[in-house]
């Protein structure tokens, strides 16, 4: 009856039945699947290497292949002594513990644009990778990988022109990846080589790299060589980077980073010993290739090279032409500021110190600091203006003296300069004249312009002062210069030893401006366009008499100034007023008055063809019995000075002289007397004691202009 009422419950057994088949099955398929668990981790999943290849390259925007070294293009062998560990022969990714990865190869390709080969390629390669480190790359961080090792590493970098470079891994429509950072690092035979047109570098380096932090044991060592171009210059570079001790990885990065370097650029030669202080802000920091990098980087350097522009045209700092130099200081890098102590700088046979910040954040760069020292010759900067040295340049034109050198226009624009200049003393590179001690300007560079200002130097208790410009900004240079003098002893000045108990052929002050301007694209040619306006002014004077005498030929009173002595005749006025035209010098007046004869030039200086062409007349004021009184010529050229007499006047005196001696021998004195001419000698004396007040007047007017310091960039600007 019961059954009449419903479906009959399923007898119990049969339940049961069905239950244990159901546990049986998923028993069956949990078996199944830690069994093929167990054995992709054995086997290293290699059904996945297609599927990573194509994430990869999905990812990063170029192809990337996992396959086996590809014979058409095999690394090199490796480098002797090089432990390349075991060699992997299969893919292999393994999840337990981490994803483990392990390849036979690994080739990550150029962009398209590059045209170049695989921007990355690795031999046998292992790295694991920690979930937790995972899991911060995925939301954002850079990625940490635990340890990297591979048997040959040869990595090919590319930049463009216009900054495209093939080291920016560029997630499709994402941003840049930042480098990675490491726990343990092993790569015993790396190779790089790098072309880019930014830096017009093109080089190639190889390197042994080592990061295994260990207690007890050094945590980091990379030993590199490089050579190439750079700049268009030879390069040959050697660095060894290690950290300090330390049991882990967070403490191995926290220790400073220790760096040597030896290079050599060209002729000039690097060597550098210091480190970062922290590691970790250096080490895989994004950008860390880019101007923003080696942050932190602090140390003690040496420097020596042909010139010092052999030095500043690689890094874009404009430096002046010198002699061979040789220097030691420390260096220090702050953001984007550099920060440069040169402790000890010898040029030639200058010796200089200095303080220097270059800032490269700006627009333009900006150079800022003092220099200063005890010594600067001028011939060791002869080579800036164009001066040749048998260490820089040949001998100039024959039969030239103007150092001809054409300026580098261009690099006064590539950086601007703020510069405080003090040496105690300028050597003037000649024996004829005393140093100047000390020298004091402002230099300023900005935009292609040149000034130096607040010129001051001293020669003993005389003073130069006043400021010149050089405008780079066009094709051709324009030069113009307000400078000025006085209180200049000559006897002080001009050395004039004559030996015990003469005194100096000339002594007593000088003052005077030059007010000049002038195109050009070399000293030479600068000068041989100058216009403008120098004036000079000798004060409280005095003149050998015996040069005096000689200059117009007074062979009487020359013979009794050799008989009682020389002495010396006072100077009642002395003026020089010349002016300049295309650089032709002609004196509008030059006078000097003394108490015995008026003496007064003219004729013309060229510095367009070093031609001389000047022309020197006597006037006495007082008898003399035997006196030829015949002008003397300069001519010739700067580099070949000629001195003569004007024989025409000359011939004319002696000619008649010797026909009046066939009549009666004392007849013949009579074209040699000379009575003097103090009228015209005092004429010309009014005019030098105008023109005296007129240059006086122009000298001692103030100079308008004052210097400014610099802005100091840091501590380590303060000696």
């Amino acid at each position: 009856m019961s059954g009449s009422l419903g479906t009959p419950a399923p007898p119990p057994h049969r339940a049961w039945a069905r239950w244990g088949a159901l546990r049986t099955g998923l028993a069956a398929a949990g078996v199944l699947a830690l069994a093929g668990l167990a054995w992709g981790e054995w086997a290293g999943w290699p059904m996945l290497a297609a599927p990573l290849a194509q994430a990869l390259s999905d990812r990063l925007g170029r192809p990337v292949s996992l396959s086996a070294w590809p014979p058409s293009a095999p690394l090199p062998q490796p480098a002797p002594g090089a432990a390349a560990g075991p060699a992997v022969d299969r893919f292999s990714l393994r999840f337990l513990g981490g994803l483990r990865l392990a390849l036979p190869q690994l080739t990550v390709a150029a962009p398209p644009w590059a045209g170049a080969p695989p921007t990355l390629q690795a031999r046998d390669l292992r790295m694991h990778l920690r979930y937790r480190d995972l899991w911060r790359a995925w939301r954002q961080h850079a990625l940490h990988i635990h340890s990297l090792q591979a048997s040959a590493v040869v990595i090919d970098l590319v930049r463009m022109a216009d900054g495209q470079a093939s080291w920016l891994l560029v997630p499709a429509g994402g941003a840049a990846w930042s480098l990675p950072t490491f726990d343990a690092l092993r790569l015993p035979d790396g190779r790089v080589q790098w072309r880019d047109a930014l830096l017009h570098l093109d080089a190639q380096a190889r390197w042994v790299l080592a990061l295994q932090p260990a207690a007890g044991s050094q945590a980091f060592t990379l030993d590199g060589s490089a050579s190439g171009q750079f700049q268009g210059r030879p390069v040959q570079a050697s660095l060894r980077a290690s950290l300090g001790q330390g049991g882990s990885a967070d403490a191995a990065l926290a220790a400073p980073l220790q760096l040597a370097l030896q290079a050599v650029v060209g002729r000039a030669q690097l060597s550098f010993d210091g480190g970062v202080a922290d590691a970790a802000a250096w080490v895989g920091r994004p950008g860390w290739l880019g101007p923003a990098g080696l942050q932190g980087l602090a140390g003690k350097f040496t420097l020596q090279g042909p010139s010092l522009a052999a030095v500043g045209d690689p890094v874009g700092v404009t430096l002046p032409t010198t002699r061979p130099f040789r220097s030691a200081g420390r260096l220090r890098k702050d953001g984007s500021t550099w920060y440069v102590v040169f402790d000890d700088a010898r040029i030639g046979k200058s010796q200089l110190h200095g303080a220097f910040s270059y800032d490269t954040a700006r627009p333009v760069p900006l150079l800022a600091g003092r220099l200063a020292g005890p010594r600067l010759l001028l011939a060791d900067l002869g080579p800036a203006v164009g001066v040749p040295t048998a260490e820089v340049l040949a001998a100039p034109h024959p039969g030239r003296l103007l150092p001809d050198r054409p300026f580098d226009l261009a690099a006064l624009r590539v950086m601007d300069a703020n510069v405080l200049i003090d040496i105690d003393m300028l050597d003037l590179d000649t024996r004829h004249l005393e140093p100047l001690r000390p020298l004091r300007a402002h230099l300023q560079l900005s935009g292609g312009v040149l000034d130096i200002d607040a010129i001051e130097a001293r020669a003993g208790p005389g003073r130069l002062h006043g400021s010149v410009q050089l405008d780079g900004r066009q094709a051709t240079a324009a030069l113009s210069s307000d400078l000025r003098w006085e209180g200049l002893r000559l006897e002080q000045w001009i050395h004039q030893d004559r030996g015990s108990g003469k005194p100096p052929w000339a002594s007593g002050t000088v003052k005077g401006l030059a007010r000049l301007q002038g195109q050009g694209n070399s000293t030479a040619s600068i000068l041989s366009h100058l216009k403008g306006r120098l004036q000079a002014d000798w004060q409280n004077g005095r003149i050998s008499h015996l040069a005096v005498e000689a200059a117009g030929l007074d062979l009487a009173q020359a013979l009794g100034v050799l008989i009682k002595g020389d002495d010396a005749l006072v100077v009642n006025c002395a003026v020089a007023d010349l002016v300049a035209d295309k650089g032709v010098f002609k004196p509008r007046l030059m006078v000097v008055d003394n108490t015995d004869s008026t003496l007064w030039l003219d004729g013309s200086v060229s510095l367009a063809t070093e031609a001389l062409d000047l022309r020197v007349v006597v006037s006495p004021k007082d008898f003399s019995p035997l006196a030829l009184r015949a002008p003397l010529r300069l001519r010739g050229s700067l580099a070949d000075p000629q001195i003569s007499v004007e024989t025409s006047r000359l011939a004319g005196r002696v000619g008649l002289a010797a026909l009046l001696a066939l009549i009666n021998p004392l007849a013949g004195l009579l074209p040699l007397l000379d009575p003097g001419d103090s009228e015209a000698a005092a004429h010309d004396a009014a005019g030098c004691r105008q023109l005296d007040r007129r240059v006086n007047k122009r000298v001692t007017k103030p100079l308008g202009k004052q210097a400014t310091a610099p802005s100091r960039g840091g501590p380590l600007l303060s000696r």
